[in-house]
């Protein structure tokens, strides 16, 4: 008979404690150890004898050369999901995704699996949080129904296995979601880590066996981290998360993770009526309805893992009669704009002590590149100074400690997709003067001061020195 062993599980992390205590060690949450139940594994292990040691089988070794023929991919027909993916969804992959509730996970799922299925696959819906009316209901909505797409809802994932072997393995398999599957074999409650880790194996192994390719739909905790043990990241082959709020009618699917593929890929995505609709060109999206004479706007020509992409940096700096002035960023990194406005104090001269100061990059998109302290400083000193920017200028750099502005990668990408959309000058780290598109104008900036001196001036005095033609 199995000997049972009671430990507490933290339900952030999965790290297992042999106590109770109110804040897990490992990832510092409070009151999230809740009592499981180990068993020992109610199978036979293979090779391994009863009362002696295992014996292990033994397998060829190969070198480092050879072929291997690329891993079958289908594409969805959703050219964003499929840039995202690397291309399509790989036979025998499994893909974790996570984002806010309503964010339109089961939206973007069902849309791909209707696409896959009129192409002649096998697909299967299987829902365990919404009943198969509610599923229709949604593929109603989109105009889908006419697409021959397996549905179920189910929660137990020995009888999912069981069913979906019957007949051709499937060619895709969605689970929405991970945190509503329980696994008899596990003697836990469901949503629990114990359960969430052992569902998610069983379902690895079917799809590694059988050539299917299974996406997994995980919840997401207040910070936005896919809920449940780290380990199951660790497990799959691709993390994506899905991006967004209400309040803005687009979505971004963003690869986190991706053994077949790039990481860091994004693909974007609007909010309709119809369903979620590809946006093959973001950078026109983000910059819609500037305001081109407001001062504290600057357009930053970034890098979303290949696709260059141009966001607008909006700053505020307003007087304050506070003692500690206020300091907010949206899509931008806290600690990256006080170490901005630190070297903007003491590089460039400017005194920003009796300022609230607020930052936001328009159009919700999350920033993380360390490229866009050059636009963010640039907008912050208009904000400032009460000078608009020239509507037809990009800026990309990283700023160091000393003020000196460094090169970053991939100019050439950058300076070409501002060009596409009409811009004429781009001001630069001083390094990379030469790289990019002939019609633009390029201004090689070697130190923050130099920045605020150009931004500070007047229009003809600015236009004078931000101007160099190659």
């Amino acid at each position: 008979m199995a000997r049972r062993a009671p430990s507490f599980i933290c339900q952030s992390c999965g790290a297992s404690y042999k106590r109770w205590q109110g804040k897990c060690d490992a990832c510092g949450a409070w009151n999230s150890l809740a009592e499981e139940t180990a068993s020992a594994p109610s199978m036979p292990v293979p090779g391994a004898r009863l009362g002696g040691r295992a014996k292990g089988r033994v397998f060829p070794l190969e070198g480092l050369t050879g072929s291997e023929a690329q891993a079958p991919r289908a594409a969805s027909g959703i050219g964003e999901l499929d840039r995202v993916t690397g291309g399509g969804f790989v036979e025998g992959s499994v893909i974790l995704i996570g984002g806010d509730p309503g964010i339109g996970k089961s939206t973007l799922l069902i849309q791909a699996c209707a696409a896959l299925a009129r192409a002649g696959h096998r697909i299967a819906y299987i829902s365990g949080e919404e009943a198969i009316g509610q599923v229709r209901l949604r593929a109603d909505r989109l105009g889908l129904t006419d697409a021959p797409v397996e549905l179920a809802s189910q929660t137990n994932v020995e009888d999912i296995v069981a069913t979906l072997s019957q007949g051709p393995a499937p060619r895709l398999v969605v689970i929405d979601s991970i945190q509503t599957m329980w696994s008899g074999l596990v003697d836990a409650a469901p949503g629990t880590v114990t359960q969430v880790r052992g569902s998610a194996q069983t379902l690895i192994r079917f799809a590694k066996t059988t050539g299917t390719c299974v996406i997994l739909v995980g919840h997401v905790t207040k910070d936005g981290q896919i809920a449940g043990p780290r380990v199951v990241e660790h497990m799959v082959d691709a993390v994506v998360s899905f991006e967004g709020d209400s309040g803005h009618h687009f979505r971004i699917l963003r690869a986190v993770k991706n053994r077949f593929g790039p990481t860091d890929e994004i693909g974007v995505f609007e909010m309709t009526g119809s369903g979620l609709a590809e946006v093959p060109n973001p950078s026109a999206l983000f910059l819609a309805g500037r305001d081109h004479a407001a001062p504290g706007a600057a357009v930053f020509a970034g890098m979303e893992g290949t696709r260059p992409l141009l966001v607008e940096f909006q700053a505020l700096v307003a007087p304050t009669s506070l003692g500690t002035p206020r300091r907010a960023v949206v899509g931008w990194e806290q600690n990256r704009l006080a170490m901005v406005l630190a070297v903007l104090e003491a590089h460039g001269g400017l005194r920003l002590g009796m300022h609230d100061v607020y930052l936001s990059v328009a159009g919700g998109l999350k920033i993380t590149e360390p490229a866009a302290d050059l636009a963010a400083a640039a907008a912050l000193v208009s904000s400032l100074a009460g000078r608009p920017l020239p509507p037809e200028v990009v800026f990309f750099g990283e700023i160091g400690l000393s003020g000196a502005v460094r090169p970053v990668a991939q100019a050439a990408q950058r300076l070409k997709e501002a060009a596409k959309l009409g811009f004429r000058r781009a001001v630069t780290p001083a390094a990379i003067r030469e790289a990019g598109d002939a019609s633009l104008a390029l201004t090689g900036t070697a130190h923050i001061a130099d920045l605020v001196a150009n931004v500070a001036a007047g229009p003809r005095q600015r236009d004078a020195r931000l101007v160099h033609d190659r």
